[in-house]
């Protein structure tokens, strides 16, 4: 099996035909391609912030400043991943194929508010903040990988369908 589930003895693949068509042409996909390794250098930045601020107590200005590019970053691909679906899929959120990714992707978004939330409150002290962070951001890990998942599924499914193709002509 490559990535796909089996009912009833036919592969279920992430995309039909329309759909792949759809996602191969639409500018949504360029721009989640473009924003996603962003997103994870950014994340990779403020990560090294963090930790520093929580070994050492230095930098919490530039760490805060980081988690919340950090989080534009995540709520700009979020909206942006939405209008993706939209188009590829017919629907803004939980598309099937996507479901649990989108519904992970809002404990990410919760994390990530609730730490500007304690930021903009001063409810949590710098060193909780920093906290707070490191679980937004390890949710955001598991969340991306995730999404690396179904990008390789799709990739072999792709190939897959190409060689039955080849092998049909």
């Amino acid at each position: 099996m490559t990535g796909s589930h089996r009912a009833a003895g036919k592969p279920v693949f992430l995309y039909t035909e329309e759909q792949r068509a759809r996602r191969d042409s639409s500018v949504w996909t360029t721009i989640q391609g473009v924003l996603a390794p962003l997103q994870f250098l950014v994340f990779i930045v403020s990560l090294v912030l963090v930790v520093r601020y929580l070994v050492t107590g230095l930098g919490y200005d530039a760490a805060t400043l980081s988690i919340l590019i950090k989080t534009a970053f995540l709520l700009t691909i979020m909206v942006t991943g939405a209008i993706w679906e939209k188009v590829v899929f017919g629907q803004y959120l939980f598309a099937p194929a996507f479901f649990w990714e989108d519904v992970f992707s809002f404990l990410v978004i919760a994390l990530h508010l609730a730490y500007v939330w304690a930021l903009w409150t001063g409810a949590l002290t710098t060193t909780e903040e920093m906290w707070l962070a490191l679980a937004a951001y390890a949710a955001y890990v598991i969340n991306a990988g995730q999404f690396l998942w179904k990008l390789r599924v799709a990739r072999l499914q792709a190939a897959h369908g190409s060689l039955a193709e080849e092998a049909a002509a």
